[in-house]
């Protein structure tokens, strides 16, 4: 598991290795393995002039073996001592009075990075796919083998939290320096052990800054006067960047941060323990984990992909039709990853404009890679070419018409359409086997997921393809099969549809917006319809009837039909639901309270039934999709509602909420069934739920899983948590 080198210098050089899988992890061979590691270290510590950790493997140390973590059933006392091991093992390390350097030749995260805190030093090699960080926090838990401790005491308090502890993310190199948690960059794995050896070299009485005498924290301890008039605002910052939606593990890593800064290392480590034990095993924590760790690495590696077909040779070229933002958007998607993109729109100003979008956020080189042009013909030689015109039937059929006298024959052609039908879309496809649907999300540049739509014709190779493009692209891919509106748009329309519902009902609009953002959801109903456009959603309603595939009138469409009539259409028209100065932020349109004869006071609907009627309309639609074949999996729901519709994160997604529902199944079917009686039929749980409610078996397959929260209620010790969309 960890192999030792001395070398005729004195420097020991420790490579991990976990035989048999292709990453190390942080599980029970990794601990006793280190254990014995840091005895010997301390046997031989007069022999030795130093340390380098490193790795055999493509990555450094992916951290606590998650799955060993979801299956344990052991107490929080038992959590906390699991912790203590690493912590001690990494304590021992730091003190052991020699240098010890973390020589990263790959990702560290977690409690890997945390290994790496606890080094005097850290070279990491400069890769692209390299990653550096700590995102408990984004797993319902937080860093337990030191991490909050030393990430503060090396940064300060303030930054340790704003910029590390409470974003979780997965930094790259570059930035992991930038922020101060990696110390030197290496350009290949020789240099990464020459940097290594020579920092050792030159510091031979190497200590961590806080077992140095005199040690005083960066920017002032919470007692320092300084610090102390900041620190009364931190709760109630965070309370607002969630939008009071309550889970417990932000909450806890401020809590550990705040009273570890106060006292010495040692009981600041017993501190982070104690909170980090009181976080596993809960509810909110398992369906993170689930969501975050399980169901994204299983669609990041090629889950949904079709068994059988050969990865796909790098994409080069790639020819995106329509520079608006959609477009403009999948050709800056493309380019940062080094694709050659071709942009064409109906003039050659048109197609600059879609160029300037990634004018702002690409280097010289990168930009280069966008060609736009007004000539369909320039699309020749483009191995993959995805159109993103008007969402109009007739338009995109005359593309394609087009772009069959342009396009090789062995040419994937794709569609961003985000509700029409890909079966009837290829029709008028150069090849309907070598058509598909890849549906990007606004903003392309920041929303992380890319729905794959197969067409009834479309190909295994060919999904395949496209499922290679969006992993090239670094985005996540979710697998759908046809459907109008297919999963996530079908979906997200239920939840919108049921706040105008409420609104219908007589509740004051700012009281359905702040359910809505209560329950985890990132904007409310009303806002998301307006940046949507009123006006597109009546036209594609009503494009939905005339096909015959619209189902019952929704209560919740007359309040659509009334702002229209009022010539409120929403954002791009300036009024909608909301105003829009232009001097100030939107604000709720006043008018509303006429138009829907809402009066001040206690809402029509209990709060609870106000949430839960948004989560339940989604989960069950949602389910059908499932029932029906639309989703090729619940790792696809999952993620896809969290990624790209902004269901809540603390559900673990739009299926594991089902699953997590107080009782299971069967908890989540007699809900539904009091709503249904309550607020209409559509809350009636389709027929396939009901007979698993009566098997006792999950949506995921399996054995029944425990209860969660409905909403996330404050824990025992406080809570906060929120999504944000895609």
């Amino acid at each position: 598991m960890i192999s030792w080198e001395q070398r005729p210098d004195g420097i020991v050089v420790l490579t991990l290795d976990a035989p048999g899988t292709s990453t190390n992890a942080m599980n029970a061979g990794y601990l006793r393995a280190m254990t014995s590691t840091v005895e010997r270290l301390e046997a031989h510590r007069p022999d030795l002039t130093g340390v380098v950790i490193t790795s055999a493997k493509d990555s450094f140390l992916v951290g606590m073996d998650l799955k060993e973590l979801v299956e344990t059933q052991a107490t929080p006392a038992e959590m906390f001592e699991l912790a203590r091991t690493a912590k001690d093992q990494f304590r021992r390390l730091e003190k052991l009075g020699r240098p010890v350097v973390a020589a990263l030749n790959g990702t560290a995260l977690g409690g890997g990075f945390e290994l790496a805190l606890a080094c005097h030093h850290r070279v990491a090699l400069d890769r692209p796919d390299a990653r550096f960080g700590l995102p408990e926090v984004t797993l319902g838990l937080l860093p337990g083998g030191g991490g909050v401790t030393r990430v503060v005491r090396l940064l300060g308090l303030q930054e340790a939290l704003m910029n590390v502890l409470l974003q979780g993310q997965r930094l790259r190199p570059a930035k992991a320096v930038e922020l101060g948690l990696v110390d030197e960059l290496a350009a290949d794995p020789d240099e990464l052990l020459a940097k290594a050896v020579a920092w050792i070299q030159a510091n031979p009485r190497a200590a961590q800054p806080w077992d140095r005498p005199g040690y005083r924290m960066p920017g002032g301890r919470p007692t320092d006067r300084a610090m102390a008039q900041l620190l009364p605002a931190f709760p109630g910052n965070l309370r607002k960047q969630l939008k009071g939606a309550r889970y417990p593990a932000p909450h806890h890593v401020m809590c550990a941060a705040v009273e570890g800064a106060q006292v010495d290392v040692d009981t600041a480590l017993r501190i982070e323990g104690r909170w980090f034990a009181d976080l596993v095993g809960t509810p909110i924590q398992r369906n993170l984990t689930q969501a975050f760790f399980f169901d994204l690495q299983h669609l990041n590696k090629g889950g949904s992909r079709p068994a059988g077909v050969p990865e796909s040779p790098r994409l080069e070229r790639v020819g995106v039709i329509g520079a608006g933002m959609m477009g403009g958007g999948i050709a800056y998607a493309c380019a940062r990853r080094g694709i050659d993109v071709v942009l064409v729109d109906v003039s050659l100003e048109a197609a600059e404009r879609g160029k300037a979008f990634s004018a702002r956020k690409l280097d010289a080189e990168r930009l280069a890679r966008i060609t736009p042009t007004a000539e369909l013909a320039d699309l020749a030689g483009c191995q993959l070419v995805i159109e993103a015109v008007f969402e109009d039937l007739a338009l995109k059929h005359e593309t394609y018409r087009r772009l069959a006298s342009v396009v090789a024959p062995e040419t994937v052609v794709a569609s961003n359409t985000s509700s029409l039908p890909i079966t009837s879309l290829a029709v008028a496809a150069p090849d309907p086997a070598r058509f598909l649907g890849l549906h990007f999300f606004s903003p392309v540049d920041k929303m992380p997921l890319v729905e794959i739509v197969r067409g009834e014709q479309t190909s295994d190779e060919t999904l395949a393809r496209g499922y290679d493009l969006v992993r090239q692209i670094d985005k996540t891919p979710i697998v759908v099969n046809d459907s109008r509106g297919f999963f996530t748009s079908r979906v997200f329309g239920t939840y919108v549809m049921e706040g105008l519902a409420l609104l219908v009902e007589g509740v004051p609009a700012a009281s359905v917006e702040q359910a809505a953002l209560q329950a985890g959801y990132p904007v409310g109903p009303l806002a998301v319809l307006d940046e949507v456009s009123l006006s597109l959603s009546v036209r594609l309603r009503d494009e939905a009837r005339r096909a015959g595939a619209a189902g019952p009138p929704h209560p919740g469409e007359s309040a659509v039909d009334r702002l229209v009539a009022l010539d409120r259409t929403g954002k791009a028209a300036g009024k909608g639901f909301y105003d829009y100065p232009a001097d100030g932020p939107k604000r709720l349109w006043p008018g509303l309270a006429e138009v829907f004869g809402t009066k001040p006071g206690e809402p029509a609907v209990p709060m609870r039934d106000m949430q839960e009627r948004m989560l339940f309309v989604e989960a069950l639609e949602a389910v059908k999709c499932l029932d029906e074949g639309v989703l090729t999996g619940v790792p696809d729901g999952n993620i896809g509602s969290i990624f790209g519709i902004g269901f809540p994160p603390w559900t673990g997604g739009v299926l594991q909420y089902v699953d997590q529902y107080p009782g299971g199944v069967t908890g989540f079917v007699a809900r539904a069934k009091e709503l249904a009686e309550a607020y209409g039929t559509r809350f009636t749980p389709p027929a396939g739920l009901a007979e698993r409610a009566d098997r006792g078996e999950p949506v995921r397959g399996g054995a029944p899983v425990p209860g969660a929260q409905t909403v996330p209620s404050a824990p025992t010790r406080g809570g906060a948590q929120g999504g944000a969309r895609g």
